[in-house]
């Protein structure tokens, strides 16, 4: 499921942290692309990219034993320029190709604009790095002995969604699903988030001691959305607000594209 738009949802302001997001994402995507060629994008390796992502992605064995490793099979510089914890935030704006890019990127444009409207600009440039650094974190806790560097803004986004869900969870989100078939459906958000965080939980559990098989951090994208959840739920009990609001039926229908007008 490629999530696209939000139907019910229109905020006030301009959403200039999201979209600083994500264009620093393209900037990143673009400086990796000038590393690895443009078969990188397909999932191509080469040393240099693959350096690339050893100096610049988190690195779990690196945070346990304290000391940046050093790769003698790659004829390249791979030592980490910038402390250990300072790769928990450069991992955050790198991708592995242009379908990891485009799908956090989908789901970031979508929800990231109005959380960022409903908690004001500071505070969500400040939450989205903090659930970030948690996700990150969350996969540190399940394969500390990794030594493969974890890249994505994955993590972040999956904090933008558990607030998202808490914020707007009768929205109607338009999502194209690719499945046999190719169609766009209008769901609940609860119902995509909800299909979603299950799948995340499934893959989660299925790939315990498999990891060196493994190349999704999925207990990554957990520990980012339960966290924003967590968050969002204090934010809003702070407020005195519900911490679901309330429920507007005529937003919960799921209906093909095809019976509404384009909005």
């Amino acid at each position: 499921m490629f999530p696209f738009s939000d139907a019910d949802t229109h905020h006030d302001s301009f959403p200039v942290v999201n979209v600083g997001l994500i264009a620093l994402n393209v900037l990143i995507l673009l400086y990796s692309i000038s590393v690895g060629g443009f078969e990188f994008l397909l999932g191509g390796g080469s040393d240099t990219i693959g350096a690339f992502f050893l100096k610049w992605g988190f690195i779990p064995l690196e945070l346990t034993s304290g000391e940046t490793l050093t790769r003698e099979i790659i004829p390249l510089d791979v030592e980490t320029p910038i402390p250990t914890w300072g790769t928990i935030f450069s991992s955050m704006f790198m991708h592995g190709g242009l379908i990891h890019f485009a799908g956090n990127m989908a789901f970031l444009w979508v929800f990231g604009d109005n959380v960022e409207d409903r908690i004001g600009h500071v505070k969500y440039l400040a939450f989205y790095l903090m659930v970030g650094v948690i996700a990150t974190l969350s996969h540190w806790m399940v394969d500390q002995e990794s030594a493969v560097p974890l890249v994505g803004a994955s993590g972040a986004v999956a904090g933008v969604l558990g607030a998202y869900l808490l914020l707007y969870p009768y929205n109607r989100i338009k999502v194209l699903v690719i499945f046999f078939f190719i169609t766009v459906v209008q769901l609940p958000a609860m119902v995509m988030l909800g299909i979603w965080f299950a799948l995340q939980l499934f893959n989660a559990f299925g790939s315990l001691g498999l990891s060196s098989q493994v190349n999704v951090a999925f207990f990554a994208h957990i520990g980012g959305f339960v966290a924003g959840a967590l968050f969002m739920g204090i934010f809003k009990a702070a407020k005195r607000e519900p911490i679901l609001p309330q429920r507007n039926a005529s937003s919960t229908n799921i209906r093909y594209w095809r019976d509404r007008p384009v909005d």
